[in-house]
């Protein structure tokens, strides 16, 4: 990983690009109706676009176009097309670029835009990968199920894995008046703080994964949002749950499960010790789906890990479906397989149950 040229000052501009767009979603929010926000306006890099994401896109390309006058970047983002990549400021060569920039401007569109759940913005930063001599690097491979990565210089050799700085900014319901900014710098820790929309006070928040030394009681999962292969994520869960604790007692809740819409938001939910473990392995279930004639539908890209550096410099322990580091390239089109674990006593119980549960049905890659 190569650091970034004036970090901390990087760092906080990008903390004040967050700020502003969470308020411009906001006023949005309290402003227009949700039958108008949830107005599906097209399709790109394989996702819905909803009015309420236009809202963001429109704050993002305006506030980075101003940041790429100091820094001059490679954007990479749902909503900029179909490539999902423009180089700033316009105009610039995508060889002159200084970082790659990947971002998610609302991570949980579905849950906010009906005031069901916040949403995230997820920023990731790395520095550019060029083939000139003072921006040198090796580029990284996927490690991950799903498509190859972007074509161009800056952005198909930089990787997950390359990401040295990262933040994940809470965008809350109308209705809530605190919010949640995380950030990290690699090898340095993550840090948070709590925003009160009615004082403007702000307050160090504490992050704190999980200590539990298993899962019992506790909250943790697979994501199975959409149709098409939940119930057979769901009897991955109930296996993992099995080997991991045995038969189920009479009367008794073995574990619970929360099925946020977010991939920022399972990790926020990890990093504050609210969840124990997390696992998102829709790419995996493609060989089920396939014989039965049916599609995979929407899964986790690259955009939506983009802060999972902010975990792992918090404690909690994110892979790939390997169990190595993920280091899929900064594209919008990849899926994503991943696992995060609170602690290592967690992840010791789990993954080989998960690992078990996966080669039962023949979905274990690479077996």
């Amino acid at each position: 990983m190569r650091p970034l040229r004036d970090a901390d000052q990087l760092l906080s501009r990008i903390r004040a690009i967050h700020e502003a767009i969470r308020d411009d979603v906001l006023a949005a929010c309290e402003t227009r109706s949700a039958e108008d926000l949830a107005a599906a306006v097209g399709d790109e890099a394989g996702d819905t676009v909803f009015e309420i994401d236009r809202v963001s896109e429109a704050s993002l390309l305006r506030r980075f176009e101003e940041l790429a006058r100091d820094w001059p970047l490679l954007l990479v983002a749902e909503g900029l097309g179909a490539d999902g990549r423009r180089v700033l400021p316009t105009g610039t060569r995508e060889e002159d670029t200084e970082i790659v920039v990947l971002v998610d401007p609302i991570d949980g569109t579905r849950g906010l835009m009906y005031q069901k759940r916040p949403a995230w913005i997820l920023t990731g930063v790395a520095a550019a990968r060029q083939g000139n001599a003072d921006r040198a690097g090796n580029a990284g491979n996927a490690g991950n199920a799903g498509s190859a990565g972007a074509a161009g210089n800056g952005g198909a050799a930089a990787t997950l894995g390359d990401i040295v700085l990262a933040v994940q900014t809470e965008i809350p319901l109308v209705k809530q008046h605190l919010s949640d900014t995380l950030w990290a710098t690699a090898g340095v820790g993550a840090r948070a703080e709590r925003f009160n929309r009615l004082t403007g006070e702000r307050i160090p928040l504490p992050l704190h994964p999980s200590r539990a030394r298993g899962i019992r009681q506790g909250y943790g999962g697979l994501a199975r949002f959409f149709p098409g292969a939940r119930g057979d994520l769901a009897a991955i869960d109930d296996d993992v749950v099995l080997r991991v604790l045995g038969p189920i007692e009479k009367g008794r809740a073995a574990t619970f499960e929360d099925q946020y819409i977010s991939t920022g938001g399972q990790l926020y939910e990890l990093i504050m010790g609210h969840d124990r473990w997390m696992a998102d392995l829709r790419p995996l279930v493609q060989p089920l789906l396939r014989a039965r004639g049916q599609e995979l539908g929407l899964c986790c890209h690259p955009y939506d890990l983009s802060t999972e550096l902010i975990a792992r410099e918090a404690g909690v322990l994110v892979t790939g479906w390997s169990g190595d580091r993920l280091s899929a390239p900064l594209d919008v089109f990849t899926d994503m397989a991943w696992m995060g674990y609170a602690n290592a006593e967690i992840r010791a119980q789990v993954e080989p149950a998960l690992a078990a549960a996966l080669r039962a049905r023949g979905l274990l890659p690479g077996e």
